[in-house]
């Protein structure tokens, strides 16, 4: 396992983050067992998980896995989306946040999270009063490291800013979604994050299994993309699939499980820190895994980023050709 610095933060964490949303929800108690083990025995001391996922019971399972070795991982947790019955159990107001760190602590049981994420952009909060709650949480040791997941690169930038003028603890992470087939990252919010030193964890290197391989035009299969109308609508458009399969043949005529090398092309960003991965069982987590022994050069991850089109530039000057990314070392 290679390990990477979390930004500015000092952090080395593993360059895979293992994402916890099936737990208690796809993943059974031994099953999401099996998964913790065989990422510890792979290396990755990075966990991702949310207060709403499984309505809370990934947390409550990943506090139970980590307990005889909580001070060896960084682990997540996320505040934004609606928890139990209560009219303001959810978004970004200091009423929620104070209420909402509280019980993901209760749940994980750990007296502090490393990185402690807004799943999303709340419009109808004030952005200083967010940024204050969680410079108090920050200031009484109960969160190290706050970030932003699903942000814009302009609400990042200023959230940025309000937290600098004000002196609070600001951004150190982002959580941005990325792979092949969506690269809109690549415009503003990758490049803010190189400049501004944040670490960048992504999510759904696989797209949520598109880029699996096992969605074959010509055939039905059980699946995310099958099965949520909001992964359908975020995969459903025609080129997509083009991609897919083109993507499919690709790996397959250069000997790599298509999830290897999607995790790899992701990996290999430069302003990457660590990809979120993902699994339901081991069969999953070992085709992932796989991405560790993909050796990513630069004429490779040019060749997978031909096969999909790359987004213009932010000031959609089209004829401005952007330079070649120097893709880091992986793995």
């Amino acid at each position: 396992m290679q390990y990477r610095f979390l930004g500015d933060t000092g952090i080395q964490v593993s360059s895979l983050c293992m994402g916890t949303m099936t737990f208690g929800r796809e993943a059974d108690r031994p099953a999401a067992a099996a998964l913790f083990k065989r990422c510890r025995d792979a290396g990755i001391n990075f966990f991702d998980c949310a207060n709403v996922y499984a309505g809370g019971e990934s947390e409550r399972i990943l506090g139970e896995l980590m307990a005889g070795c909580r001070e060896e991982l960084v682990i997540t947790s996320k505040v934004f989306g609606q928890m139990g019955n209560d009219l303001n159990a959810r978004g970004n107001s200091r009423r929620n946040i104070m209420a909402a760190v509280e019980a993901s602590l209760r749940r994980l049981n750990t007296d502090h999270l490393d990185i402690y994420f807004l799943h999303q952009f709340d419009a109808t909060v004030s952005l200083e009063d967010t940024l204050r709650a969680l410079d108090d949480l920050v200031a009484q040791g109960k969160v190290l490291y706050t970030g932003a997941s699903n942000f814009t690169a302009w609400q990042v930038a200023k959230a940025l800013g309000v937290s600098a003028c004000a002196g609070w603890s600001r951004f150190r992470v982002i959580q941005p979604m990325y792979n092949l087939v969506k690269r809109q990252a690549e415009v503003e919010i990758l490049p803010l994050a190189e400049s501004e030193r944040l670490g960048v964890v992504t999510y759904s290197p696989l797209g949520g299994g598109f880029l699996t391989g096992k969605y074959k035009p010509d055939q039905q299969v059980a699946g995310r993309i099958v099965e949520n109308q909001g992964y359908a609508r975020r995969y459903g458009d025609e080129w997509m699939r083009d991609v897919a399969v083109q993507f499919d043949a690709f790996a397959r005529a250069r000997g790599y499980a298509p999830a290897a090398l999607a995790v790899a092309w992701v990996a290999a960003h430069p302003a990457v820190t660590a990809p979120i991965i993902g699994a339901r069982n081991l069969e999953q987590l070992e085709s992932t895994l796989g991405a560790l022994n993909v050796q990513m050069t630069a004429d490779l991850y040019a060749e997978v980023a031909r096969l999909s089109p790359q987004p213009p530039p932010a000031t959609d000057r089209t004829e401005e050709s952007r330079p070649p990314l120097r893709v880091q070392p992986w793995p």
